[in-house]
């Protein structure tokens, strides 16, 4: 079984304290709502090359930036569905192109090379990836605790909000416990705001009011500067099952 999604919007993160999400919570009454997840443990393995060609590219702010992914919504067994994705960003545009498959499908894709028995356009779209950049493979296992909020009035406003963000290097399972590396300091939250066009006049009232600044924060990026670019080795990163 799979299953494919295409998101595409413009996204804006920000940094919250804990006054700063107080009211927050209050702005958001009445026009947003959690969705139905409640508040989840996302699980993240990034892909990269032994030289991590791919987020050296991105911390560069380049024009166009690309992602490799695996997520999981949960502790993922061998049979559990997990979403192979490709994040890309032009400009100031994101896109996001998934599709969904067994754990252990994905391990064998990725790591191993076994070619998907069926092909959409986002498997192509993976494999040239896969091809570019030669050698890549899972690198690094990130983890957050996330609350995903909607607009009611159909508008598309997506928010997220992130805390507990751990990142490590090793035992890259998406079955594995929760432990790392934290990327944000205690109390501290990470808000995404995801539009598909301007921003709500209620948003930006909020943020204006609550002096609240855009910032530019990659999860994997923040990792990469902290830790692997003075402490990367050479041995190959795989799976663990």
């Amino acid at each position: 079984m799979d299953y494919q999604n295409v998101f595409e919007r413009y996204e804006y993160k920000y940094f919250l304290d804990p006054s700063q999400k107080e009211s927050l919570a209050v702005e958001m009454t009445g026009r947003l709502r959690l969705d139905s997840y409640g508040r989840t443990t996302i699980r993240n393995i990034y892909c990269d090359t032994d030289s991590f060609r791919l987020i050296r590219t991105s911390l560069d702010h380049p024009v166009y930036k690309e992602k490799l992914r695996i997520r999981s919504y949960q502790r993922a067994a061998k049979e559990d569905m997990v979403f192979v994705e490709i994040k890309k960003k032009f400009e100031d545009i994101v896109s996001k192109r998934r599709v969904a498959m067994p754990k252990t499908s994905a391990e064998d894709w990725i790591d191993k090379r076994h070619r998907m028995p069926f092909r959409t356009q986002i498997t192509s779209e993976i494999d040239y990836m896969l091809d570019l950049y030669e050698g890549i493979e899972a690198k690094v296992f990130l983890s957050y605790e996330r609350e995903a909020y909607f607009a009611e009035d159909g508008t598309g406003l997506r928010l997220t909000l992130d805390e507990n963000i751990l990142a490590r290097d090793t035992v890259l399972d998406l079955g594995a416990d929760i432990w790392g590396m934290p990327l944000l300091p205690p109390g501290i939250t990470l808000m995404e705001v995801k539009i598909p066009g301007a921003m709500p006049l209620w948003m930006a009232r909020f943020l204006s009011s609550n002096n609240i600044r855009k910032v530019s924060f990659s999860k994997y990026g923040a990792f990469y500067k902290e830790y692997l670019m003075e402490n990367k080795s050479s041995e190959r990163s795989v799976f663990y099952a």
